[in-house]
């Protein structure tokens, strides 16, 4: 049976007070689309609001009657609705002839005989025919068709006897309106009315006045025919500021607004006269007295087409509110929603008393319009100094007793309010905002505040205590003064930290005295005469009174902040001015909290359906630094702001789930796949990623993150090992290496378009030495990334270690201040704080190009994993976390506090964020076939195809000339100068190379095939034994010279620098820099072998088993100077034994050679291989001068990389090979010290064959 059909009309609500039409500016469905209950239908503008009416029925929009640009009267039929109905597929094409004919009749056309007459309707708007081909809606026109006018506009013009020809229209196109026709008649009727000149003086520029803005003009007139008075009264502000400082120290955001609006929502409740208002019923005058006061807020609110407009919503129950707290919450909801377009038209409806505040433009006196049904508007002017005292020093106001004060307006209407009665309204305001009859005590007690022991506000006054003149006083005296200020103001800016609230669970901050003035004698008076000019502080306040509220609510709120150790004078005083301007904490607007709300449901939905869903199982949850997520979206989107196309994360494993998830977009069926058990690795030679894999809070993934500007930005998080900060250096080798572009002879390194972030634990970032060595390599022209954001996320607990057993400082954070650092200690819970924080430490490293820390202090939910009982060891502690509320559920709170969201508007965010994790879990199962795969893998070991490495001749005697020439005039060293004529002497007959001369051939040759090098080390420009000499230095200016730098012939870079004294943090760089550059040659070399094992995590963990572990590996290479020679046990081994036993299935490669052709051949191949695999090279020592260990140009030209050399004592007729009854197999030095012995030409039975590949080992 089909579905009953009815027409619904939608008709055009009532949008406020006063507001008797509007103008229809689009249609959101068009004829014949199917519409929802409550879904947009039309936007509609009128002079107080732009809105959209909401469907009243689903269906099918069946017939738009008001067409764009449009004016209709509150309670017209804007279209109609088929209920019930059936879409058609795609909209009805308008018709170029009866348009007219399924439209609603206007009021002067008769139905038709075959159309009977419908039931009766309000007026409406009728939308006209249109003969044209744009088929563009315009008014119907008057009889004599002389101008375009609107139904209601052309019956007045006939009673009024009004010719429309001669009325300017202001409607859409020039269409004459009611209201047009209402000022002609009142201008016609008036003795005095000016005739209208015929034409606009030459060159005046004539534009109509329409729609809103045409009916605010009629309003106006109306508004003028009310009597009205005003009074006057002006206020100091002294007590009004104070108190309101006092109430923001103690962390409530109030402007003088609230508290103003409040006293007169109090005054008015006294004298409730002030809410009377005038009515004309059946032509006889009445007084309204409504039940309670009804307080309206006018805004100023920019629209959609950049003009602005004046909204006044009302908060209805003003007058029956008790608690200041709700009567804030309702203020800020309604101020928000006017600006955002989000009320509903009964929002600005019923004001009796209206607030406006022109005094925020610079107004000083304002005598604003009442409008009809009102009976008071309260104008608040300017806060400022009397006039002619503005430019008066302000000492010496004080000096002569002179404060600020504010002008306040009552203008009323005078029909059913008197003169008296405005004044004593007045009087009364005055007296609340001066403290009388506790109106303070009663704000502070309902917002929990205790008024004597909170911050003290900077002029503790009250109404009964009048501002006293400062006494004359000696010089000296005011001089003691400013130095006992300025130690105050030092001692927030060092120590403010120490009293900020710092942590979720409520501990109190310890404090300093040197914060509080009394500790330096200073009294509220000397204060005031103290300019905070003379103090260079950057907080609002014209003296040190009004200034130190806002001093300690900088530095001891929620965020705090650590900068005064910073060495360098320009950033420490951008650091000041940027904290005290407040210019990083710029409030969010309710859009960008809501989305900060989402977030965190987000985050919080993903743990809380891993713990329900794998009970028991690890995930290391992020619970107690939620906002870490948001964070890093926050870094996300100022550093692609800033132009940054990637950010490279680094992490531990606590949150590392919740960061893959939301912060690198890896979606939830492959995190929660880990959980199923479900990880199926490829075998042996299907895929060389194939291997052990690893557990899941140690992957890493990359993916692409889209910024609210639509901007795409890489987002690459590294992986890493249990050995909690040893990503730190990889990171910035991976960030360095993607900043530099490699095109060309020359690097060219752009640190804006990578920004490395490093998240940080608690316990490990002072208790791990990589973290200092990594934080060295900041401002190092090698190893600079222009900044790196660090986070330490802490959860002030150490596995069950609490902190004053892990660390000898106050804060975890406290290493970071060798290295000029700021550090930003900052709330978990305060989450706008933390937003704060992230942009600070982003805009200091885009202003400086150094790193920047932010200490982010938490908690941590549960043990250390989600199978750990914390309260084993931290009983007290974790009873507190048990109370404690989540992130999420602060914020919300928050929010709902603010007026931003609901309480179940909240929770809906969060059922949804949950849901859509269930949603992928239920996809997953479904998918899931078959039991996982368990077998065990192995790498692809299958053996490279052999490069070619040879060269011609004439090239390589080219490339020798070029790296011995130095500019003309360079005086080089002396005792260089041989080195320098034995090298361009190699190329001549019988002519020898040794090592050094070797790798920079080989170095060259690359460059010139277009490889790019990067060679690093401890002395590596010069070398440990003083054989490689690639950067000369001139002997008289000290200018420096590579001639591998500036190779003629070369077509790619070669980066080289000497490193810092570290073996961990400069290879774990280099590891970093060859993983994201796989076709660059990176080399390290340590100053002896024996040091490589400082940075054995670094082996261990990255270069051996990251092919097994994350499919990661690199062409980086190790030089490792090796040998027994003399120098005693801690210069004589790389220990070659520890790298073989690392070798497994083809992961890297060992090799100690035996001749400089060898090492020339072996660079080449590194770079030239196929498969990228680390390799480890022993080099010589002893070797690099001796006579023996020499090769010719020739065989560096033509031979090629022998992974075995055979005896060439067996090569000849004095020795037949069928000698040789054993065989031995050496490397590097060894093989020297064999054909050295005496004894070695009388052993004719035992060969002596070099081993120069040690693995892969050369079986065949």
């Amino acid at each position: 049976m089909a579905t009953p059909k009815t027409t619904v009309q939608i008709v055009m609500p009532a949008m406020g007070e006063s507001v008797t039409e509007g103008v229809v500016l689009t249609w959101l469905k068009q004829v014949g689309e199917s519409v929802a209950p409550d879904e947009p239908l039309v936007e509609v503008s009128t002079d107080k609001v732009d809105a959209e009416v909401p469907s009243p029925a689903g269906g099918v929009l069946a017939n738009i009657i008001v067409g764009p640009d449009e004016t209709v009267e509150v309670g017209a039929v804007l279209g109609e609705i088929e209920a019930g109905a059936e879409p058609t597929g795609q909209p009805e094409p308008e018709d170029n002839g009866t348009a007219g004919e399924n439209r609603a009749l206007s009021e002067n056309q008769a139905p038709s005989e075959s159309q009977p007459p419908s039931e009766s309707k309000p007026p409406i708007a009728t939308k006209a025919q249109t003969d044209g081909a744009d088929g563009a809606s315009g008014a119907l026109a008057p009889a004599n068709g002389s101008a375009e006018a609107t139904p209601v506009a052309v019956r007045m013009a006939a009673r009024h006897g009004l010719d429309l020809a001669e009325i300017a229209g202001t409607g859409p196109r020039g269409r004459v309106t009611k209201a047009d026709v209402e000022a002609a008649a009142a201008t016609a009727a008036s003795p005095t009315a000016a005739r209208r000149p015929s034409a606009a003086p030459p060159g005046s520029e004539i534009t109509a006045i329409r729609g809103p803005a045409a009916t605010l003009v009629r309003f106006m007139d109306e508004s003028s025919s009310i009597p009205t008075a005003t009074s006057f009264r002006t206020l100091p502000v002294e007590v009004l500021d104070a108190r309101r400082r006092q109430l923001k120290a103690a962390g409530h955001r109030l402007s003088f607004t609230h508290l103003i609006a409040w006293a007169i929502v109090q005054a008015a409740k006294d004298l409730t006269v002030m809410a009377h208002s005038f009515a004309e019923i059946d032509g006889k005058p009445h007084r309204v007295a409504p039940g309670t006061v009804t307080l309206g807020l006018a805004v100023d609110v920019e629209r959609k087409d950049g003009t602005r407009g004046l909204l006044v919503p009302v908060i209805q129950d003003a007058g029956s509110t008790t608690a200041f707290g709700d009567f804030v919450a309702a203020y800020d909801e309604l101020v928000a929603g006017a600006r955002e377009g989000s009320l509903a038209p009964e929002a600005y409806q019923g004001a009796s008393i209206t607030l406006t505040n022109p005094g925020g433009m610079g107004t000083v006196a304002s005598v604003p319009r009442l409008m009809p049904g009102q009976g008071t508007i309260v104008a608040t002017g300017a806060i400022g100094y009397p006039p002619g005292l503005g430019a008066v020093d302000v000492g010496h106001l004080k000096e002569l007793g002179v404060t600020k004060v504010m002008t306040v307006t009552s203008t009323y209407d005078h029909r059913v309010i008197q003169g008296a009665e405005s004044g004593a309204f007045l009087k009364r305001i005055d007296e609340l905002l001066q403290g009388g009859d506790g109106f303070y005590a009663d704000v502070f007690a309902e917002l929990g505040v205790d008024a004597e022991q909170g911050a003290a506000p900077a002029t503790p006054l009250t109404a009964h205590e009048p501002v006293p003149a400062a006494p004359t006083m000696p010089d000296e005296a005011l001089l003691q003064a400013v130095q006992a200020a300025t130690s105050v103001v030092k001692a927030h800016r060092m120590h403010g930290h120490l009293a900020a609230r710092l942590d979720p669970l409520g501990s109190p901050p310890r404090g300093d005295p040197a914060l509080d003035p009394d500790s330096v004698n200073l009294t509220p008076d000397l204060m005031r005469r103290i300019p905070s000019s003379v103090l260079r502080v950057a907080v609002p306040g014209d003296n040190f009174a009004e200034a130190l509220p806002h001093l300690a609510d900088t530095y001891t709120g929620t965020i705090a902040y650590e900068i005064e150790h910073i060495a360098g004078h320009n950033r420490r005083m951008w650091l000041r001015e940027t904290v005290e301007s407040g210019r990083h904490r710029t409030p969010l607007d309710s859009e960008d909290k809501r989305r900060l709300l989402e977030r965190l449901s987000e985050v919080e939905a993903l743990e809380s359906y891993l713990h329900k869903a794998f009970l028991g199982k690890k995930q290391f949850s992020i619970e107690g630094l939620d906002v870490l997520v948001p964070m890093l979206d926050e870094a996300i989107e100022l550093s692609a702001l800033a132009g940054a196309r990637e950010v490279v994360l680094g992490m531990a494993h606590r949150g590392r789930l919740n960061v893959l998830a939301h912060t690198v977009g890896r979606p939830y069926q492959s995190i929660l796949v880990e959980f199923e058990g479900e990880q199926k690795l490829s075998a042996d030679t299907a895929a060389p990623e194939g291997g052990t894999g690893d557990v899941k809070y140690h992957y890493g993934s990359s993916g692409t993150y889209r910024t609210v500007t639509g901007k795409d930005v890489t987002v690459t998080l590294s992986p890493n090992p249990s050995h909690l900060e040893y990503v730190n250096p990889v990171i910035e080798g991976r960030a360095r290496a993607d900043q530099t572009s490699r095109k060309g002879r020359e690097i060219s390194h752009d640190p804006s378009l990578v920004v490395p972030i490093l998240i940080h634990g608690d316990a490990a970032f002072p208790g791990q030495g990589i973290v200092a060595e990594t934080l060295n390599l900041q401002a190092l022209a090698g190893y600079t990334t222009g900044g790196t954001v660090h986070v330490i996320a802490n959860n002030q607990l150490g596995f069950t270690t609490d902190p004053n057993e892990s660390r000898s400082t106050r804060y975890a954070s406290d290493l970071a201040k060798g290295f000029d650092i700021p550090i930003i200690h900052v709330n978990a819970d305060d989450v706008e704080a933390c937003i704060a924080a992230v942009r600070l430490a982003v805009a200091f490293r885009n202003e400086f190009g150094r790193d920047a820390l932010i200490d982010l202090i938490g908690y941590r939910r549960f043990g250390h994993n989600e199978t750990d009982e914390p309260a084993y060891t931290q009983p007290g502690m974790y009873e507190k976390i048990k109370k404690h509320p989540p992130a999420r559920q602060v914020y919300a709170e928050r929010l709902q506090a603010e007026g931003v969201v609901t309480e179940d508007d909240a929770q809906e965010r969060a059922k949804t964020a949950y849901a859509r994790v269930a949603d992928a879990h239920a996809e997953l199962k479904e998918s899931i076939a078959g039991p996982p795969d368990t077998g065990v893998h192995e790498l692809d070991r299958t053996m490279s195809r052999e490069p070619r490495t040879t060269l011609p001749e004439d090239l390589l005697r080219s490339l020798n000339d070029q790296i011995g020439r130095v500019p003309e005039g360079f005086s080089v060293h002396r005792k260089l100068r041989p080195f320098l004529e034995k090298r361009k002497g190699a190329a001549g007959a019988g002519a020898t190379v040794d090592w050094a001369h070797a790798e920079a051939l080989a170095f060259a040759s690359l460059l010139a095939l277009g490889v790019p090098l990067r060679l690093t080390g401890q002395d590596t420009e010069r070398g440990t034994f003083s054989q490689r000499h690639l950067v000369l230095h001139d002997a008289s200016t000290g200018e420096r010279w590579c001639p591998l730098q500036n190779l003629p012939s070369a077509v790619s870079p070669f980066e080289l620098h000497n490193s810092p004294l570290s073996e961990q943090a400069c290879l774990g760089f280099e590891y970093g820099y060859s993983v994201q550059d796989p076709d660059a040659l990176v080399l390290w070399e340590a100053q002896f072998g024996d040091f490589v094992n400082s940075a054995q995590v670094i082996i261990d963990q990255f270069m051996s088993s990251g092919l097994a572990k994350w499919g990661q590996t690199s062409r980086l290479t190790l030089l490792l100077p090796h040998g027994y020679e003399g120098s005693g046990p801690e210069h004589s081994s790389g220990r070659v034994e520890r790298f073989l036993q690392a070798c497994a299935e083809g992961n890297m490669r060992v090799a100690n050679v035996t001749t400089p052709a060898q090492y020339f051949h072996l660079l080449r191949r590194q770079a030239l291989v196929g498969k990228p695999r680390p390799l480890v090279v022993m080099t010589p020592k002893s070797l690099l001068r001796l006579p023996a260990a020499v090769s010719t140009l020739d065989e560096l030209a033509g031979g090629r990389f022998q992974k075995v050399i055979d005896d060439e004592a067996f090569s000849g007729e004095d020795r037949p090979r069928e000698e040789v009854r054993k065989l031995v197999l050496c490397s590097g030095k060894v093989f020297y010290d064999i054909a050295s012995h005496e004894a070695r030409p009388d052993v004719r039975h035992i060969a002596v064959a070099r081993t120069e590949m040690l693995y892969p080992f050369p079986e065949e």
